[in-house]
């Protein structure tokens, strides 16, 4: 019997290009979140999908030599493969292009027009290029960007504005009477006292300056921006239709009971969303839960840090379990988590290897062989067995319970908390001394029951989070009882079944220094690659110079204090850079492929300082910035020690 509907969505990927594991983990949690609520019994649906509009993309269509619909239709393939390699269980894969979804928004845009939600004007305030968006000064975080960090600049422009203000005091009052509605807590109260109560600006909903979007049907100078665009997803994927013909799937899962956002961007989903929801008269999603970001070290993943890493390499090195296990593992409830190579090597040997892998390897070796591999319980229990006889039946509640939370991590660590009880209970019962003594042979059935009926719990439990290492423990114990309401009671592993003669190996250990001199080969053979690629399309070595001709260049450390696009040229961002003693020079560079403005701010960099003056598109520049390109890749050559003024020598 179904315990109800349960409709998670999660943000959209923008499809400008491969999403990496920080964008892909939060595919990997909804996907657990879902995976759990199936077996608990709720009627699950699960959406993602694709962001397809923008200026952004419309750019990169050009710079590829095809139509923005080819562009994306190629992205959203790789995005959509690397979910699957992740074995994401989604039930709907939206995309903004989807016919039914563009003729929605544009009904949606003609309704809040008509009822006067929208409205045509002029916008004047702070633009920031980077993010293609409009902000208030109150919106502003030290005068730059509240999103990327970047610089803003006074601009006009004709556009159509939502009153989000009409809609702003009903919002606070949903928040404050619906705890739940904004998690965790610190992001509730940031959204309240950071951007609703100090008063909010009617928010621009069209852009004229691209093309590439869902077009306002009754103003071809028009096309619907993002916040109505993207967000719409939500209902628009199962069904939501303005005139009130909604599809059956919209009346059976509306309201989502969670947006799983990630913590940037919570104010659009908090916000704007609901107030669009609101003037439409459409009932709020139940949670929007804002979770943290996965990072490489202590960085953020970009291509620009070089430390991005995709899920489908991590699949092909460790396997898509170990995968899941990492990301999932590794976040903690409010805080970003962080992954290293090395880290991932030391959870598979130490949680999935040894304290997991070993169990379940060893206690079906033992079952086989004292047994012959025939399951049978004794009842001939011991004190000693409480502990862990209390433990199997209480972890499927502390999971529960964890998992109503969004605890994820944690509720996975009460999984591995048994398995690593079952282990120190094998210690403690020795069942290698009582299979020695026959006289022990009801205490050792009892024994490894006890420990077989808590892998099985195990196995159940950890379906969600590992469901291919699920499937093998069960296997191997070659029982029927795999429904979550068998593990509620203890002793449901049937008597009589026989156990895998040879229990299949879940995780290998894996040799540290061999996985990281495997990587750095790999490394190196690619940079091979490109090297072959140079040599056979003509590339020469540059002629050498002598000494004294290398002395003349002055290579001089300076920090970003300030960087923005060029208004002429989309290839190239003008940066303010402090080269030390009160020495502040304008260098513009061709960078922009591969880094944001916002991305340049605060990088020390290395700067051609004695480079004559040059003006490009119309603006001076007082140097160059030291870079290398690869393979169409730029990356700029950044300083970590050294202060501005230094001078490279």
């Amino acid at each position: 019997m179904s315990k109800g509907k349960y409709y998670l969505t999660t943000a959209i990927a923008y499809t400008s290009g491969k999403p990496h594991i920080g964008n892909v983990y939060e595919i990997v949690l909804a996907d657990a979140i879902c995976r759990y609520k199936r077996l608990t019994g709720y009627d699950v649906y699960f959406q993602t999908g694709t962001d397809e509009h923008g200026q952004k993309i419309e750019d990169r269509a050009k710079q590829a030599g095809i139509t923005p619909k080819e562009f994306v239709d190629n992205i959203a393939e790789i995005v959509k493969s690397q979910y699957d390699c992740m074995n994401v269980s989604y039930d709907n894969f939206v995309r903004t292009t989807d016919e039914y979804h563009v003729l929605q928004v544009q009904k949606i845009f003609k309704k809040l027009y008509e009822q006067n939600d929208i409205y045509k004007s002029e916008y004047e305030g702070m633009y920031c290029k980077e993010c293609e968006a409009f902000y208030s000064e109150s919106q502003l975080v030290d005068g730059k960007c509240p999103e990327c960090g970047g610089n803003v600049y006074p601009a006009k422009e004709e556009a159509y504005f939502f009153k989000m203000s009409n809609y702003a005091d009903r919002l606070i009052k949903h928040i404050e009477e619906n705890p739940h509605f904004i998690q965790p807590e610190s992001r509730k109260n940031e959204m309240l006292n950071n951007f609703l109560k100090p008063g909010l600006k009617d928010l621009c909903v069209s852009r004229s300056s691209f093309k590439w979007g869902v077009p306002v049907d009754f103003d071809e100078n028009h096309v619907v921006y993002v916040w109505i665009d993207a967000l719409a997803n939500y209902i628009t994927g199962i069904g939501y239709d303005v005139d009130g013909n909604h599809k059956d799937l919209f009346k059976k899962y509306w309201p989502a009971d969670v947006h799983l956002i990630g913590k940037d961007i919570l104010r659009f989903h908090t916000i704007y969303w609901p107030i669009i929801l609101m003037a439409l008269g459409v009932e709020l999603p139940k949670q929007v839960f804002g979770h943290p970001w996965l990072l490489v070290g202590d960085s953020k993943m970009s291509k620009s840090r070089g430390n991005v890493i995709y899920a489908d390499d991590l699949v092909d090195l460790f396997g898509v379990d170990a995968v899941r296990y990492i990301m999932l593992h590794e976040m903690p409830f409010g805080n970003d988590g962080t992954i290293t190579y090395e880290l991932m090597i030391e959870r598979i040997n130490t949680d999935l290897a040894n304290i997991l892998g070993n169990l379940v390897n060893r206690t079906i070796t033992m079952q086989n062989k004292y047994f012959d591999g025939i399951v049978s319980n004794s009842l001939s229990l011991e004190e000693i067995d409480a502990d862990l006889i209390d433990l199997a039946i209480n972890t499927p509640i502390k999971v529960e319970k964890l998992m109503s939370e969004l605890r994820v991590a944690d509720a996975i660590s009460s999984i591995f908390n048994l398995a690593k009880r079952c282990n120190k209970y094998i210690d403690e019962t020795t069942p290698w001394i009582l299979g020695k003594d026959e006289s022990k042979s009801e205490r050792l059935k009892a024994v490894l029951y006890n420990l077989l009926e808590s892998i099985r719990i195990i196995g159940i439990l950890i379906e969600p989070f590992m469901p291919e290492t699920s499937k093998k423990i069960l296997d191997d114990l070659n029982t029927e009882q795999r429904s979550y309401d068998s593990v509620l009671k203890f002793g449901q592993l049937e008597q009589g079944i026989k156990v895998k003669e040879k229990p299949e190996i879940l995780f290998v250990r894996l040799d540290a220094k061999e996985i990281m001199g495997k990587l750095e080969k790999e490394k190196v053979k690619n940079e091979e690659k490109i090297e072959v690629k140079k040599e056979t399309s003509g590339f020469n070595p540059f002629a050498t110079i002598s000494m004294d001709d290398f002395n003349k260049v002055q290579l001089v450390v300076g920090r970003v204090i300030s960087c923005e696009k060029h208004e002429d040229a989309d290839n190239l961002l003008v940066s303010q850079i402090d080269l030390g003693n009160n020495e502040i020079r304008q260098v513009v560079s061709g960078i922009s492929s591969n880094y944001t403005a916002g991305q340049m701010i605060g990088r020390k960099v290395v700067v051609v300082a004695n480079l004559r003056k040059a003006f490009i598109r119309g603006v001076e520049s007082q140097g160059m910035l030291l870079a290398g390109e690869n393979n169409g890749v730029i990356e700029v050559v950044t300083i970590t020690s050294l202060t501005a003024g230094a001078q490279i020598k």
